[in-house]
This record gives C-alpha cells, sequence and structure tokens, in this order.
C-alpha cells in the first residue's frame, strides 16, 4: 500500500522514466559489457567466464547504488540500525534476489545468442503482463472476476502482440533463416574436389 502522501507535483512522472531510461539501455550496456570483457590480443576467455565476470560487476555496482547510496541516506538522517522489521526485511530480500536472478537470466540469454534488442523487447512486454497478472491474483477485483473490464484483457492481448512483433522485426535482429519449400532439398555446403 503507497503510504506517501498525495502530490500534485509530476515529480513521480520524471522519476519513472528515468527508470524507463535506465532499464531500457541496461541490456544494451549489458551486453556491450560482457562483449568487451574480451582482452584484445590476449588469449581467449571462454565465454562462461566472460558473462560471471561482466555479473560481477552488475553486483559490485548494485553495491554502490543499492547499499551503499540508501545506507548513507539512513545514516544521515539516524535511521540506519534501526526500526526493521523481520517480515519487510524478508520481503524486500526476495525482491532483490528476484531482481538479480532477471538480470542474469539476462546476461545467460545474451550467451545463447540473444541479441539485446530482442532479449530487451521480450523481457519489457512481458514484466507489466506478469507484474499486472499477479498482482491481479494477489489482490482481486473486490467486485470479482467478472467486473474486470475487456480494456484489461485487450491491453494483455496487445502488450504480448507488441512484445512479440518488436522482438521479431527489429531492425538490429538477424534475418530468419528462410525455409525450404516443399519438394526442395536443402542446401548444404558441399566440399569442392580440385
Amino acid at each position: 500500500m503507497n503510504s506517501a502522501p498525495p502530490s500534485s507535483s509530476n515529480t513521480w512522472l520524471i522519476l519513472t522514466f528515468l527508470t524507463v531510461f535506465s532499464w531500457g539501455v541496461y541490456g544494451i550496456l549489458l551486453h556491450k559489457g560482457q562483449t568487451l570483457m574480451q582482452p584484445v590480443g590476449g588469449a581467449a576467455i571462454p565465454a562462461v567466464i566472460l558473462r560471471y565476470k561482466a555479473f560481477l560487476f552488475v553486483g559490485v555496482a548494485y553495491f554502490l547504488v543499492a547499499v551503499l547510496a540508501p545506507l548513507f541516506i539512513l545514516m544521515s538522517k539516524g535511521q540506519a540500525f534501526t526500526g526493521y522489521t523481520p517480515n519487510g526485511a524478508l520481503w524486500s530480500l526476495i525482491a532483490g534476489i528476484a531482481g538479480a536472478v532477471g538480470a542474469f537470466g539476462v546476461l545467460l540469454a545474451f550467451a545463447e545468442g540473444g541479441k539485446p534488442p530482442a532479449v530487451m523487447s521480450i523481457v519489457f512486454a512481458g514484466a507489466p503482463l506478469v507484474n499486472a497478472l499477479i498482482g491481479t491474483i494477489l489482490h482481486p477485483p473486490v467486485k470479482g472476476w467478472a467486473s474486470v473490464k475487456p480494456q484489461f484483457w485487450i491491453g494483455i492481448l496487445l502488450a504480448v502482440t507488441g512484445g512479440f512483433l518488436v522482438a521479431r522485426f527489429n531492425p538490429g535482429s538477424p534475418a530468419p533463416a528462410p525455409k525450404p519449400t516443399a519438394g526442395s532439398a536443402p542446401t548444404t555446403a558441399t566440399p569442392s574436389h580440385s
């Protein structure tokens, strides 16, 4: 439940768009970091090691931004080491684990050949759907499921369709391999004998 007082300011909207931008560039930057982890001119490092090295620095960033920054703010307000509840701490920890698992999943998707435009389009179209569905299940409509307006379900369908179309036809994604037509043999390269 939101306990913040109502505000006529649009600061929340600016901060929301800050998040949209930050998370929007996240996959691109993570992919670039993983790619640039390979030393130039040195011995090749296995791709699996590059993934873990990149994720290590994601963890360092989380520590700097999500541990040190709020700790400093809480210390400046005299609230750093008091007033924590076990349930609040537990669910906040679970939320952090979910975020970290998601970040690692993105990195592993890149390692398996996914490209940032496709992977992140699916993530950012799919995550709001999961949020809407699970949120609605955990907090069902007061008047029952029959009271859910059709626009909600249409929105979900449009989000799924949009996520698929953006991922499938993104200009940065490789073109799909052509499918062989009926009666034609698949083309394979044969070695030439000269």
